[in-house]
């Protein structure tokens, strides 16, 4: 819907793309904001205990991503209206991308999202580096709409799916030994 073919909005697809991206950023800003002040709650547990719980978590990741264990992740199942672009697109971009950034209002199917926040609920870092990781979600995510809209070509989406399980796989298993290599050094 943001980047069709057939555009005939008084809009510039460009304009729609950079309020969209806002949102994400905005979003992927406050979800982090609001996992860092939750992080207190972690701050009793001995270091030790969360970095073992968060290299279980991220172990568990990887496995679901593998195919190897199937785990049901928290979502919303609902999509977003198409009426929330319609009415006004500015305004709807900018909701859309924020609900999206936030990562709780439609279905994400990856693990590494749900990893990442409770590696962030565990870890208990201190606002900046928490903050900076939830601008980074929206970041990533505003780079793909950005890809997908640079790009021009229907199959963009068919070639990005067929790459998209080994590049999961591929980072989830270096993050994975990643956070096993940091958890060792640091004992």
């Amino acid at each position: 819907m943001l980047f069709s073919p057939g555009w005939r909005a008084p809009v510039r697809q460009g304009q729609v793309l950079a309020v969209f991206s806002a949102g994400l950023l905005l979003g992927g800003t406050l979800s982090a904001t609001v996992l860092w002040v939750l992080s207190g709650l972690a701050a009793p547990l001995p270091e030790a205990v969360r970095t073992g719980l968060l290299i279980a978590v991220a172990a568990l990741g990887v496995a679901r991503e593998a195919g190897w264990v199937r785990i049901p992740m928290p979502q919303n199942a609902r999509q977003i209206p198409q009426e929330v672009l319609r009415a006004r697109i500015r305004r709807g971009a900018l909701q859309f991308g924020f609900e999206l950034g936030t990562g709780v209002r439609t279905f994400v199917s990856a693990s590494a999202p749900y990893v990442v926040a409770l590696g962030l609920l565990l870890a208990h870092q201190g606002p900046v580096p928490t903050i900076l990781t939830g601008t980074g979600f929206g970041v990533g995510r505003a780079a793909t709409a950005a890809a997908r809209y640079a790009s021009r070509h229907d199959e963009w989406d068919d070639r990005r799916v067929t790459r998209m399980p080994f590049l999961t796989n591929a980072i989830g298993v270096t993050v994975l030994i990643a956070l096993v290599l940091l958890s060792v050094r640091g004992m």
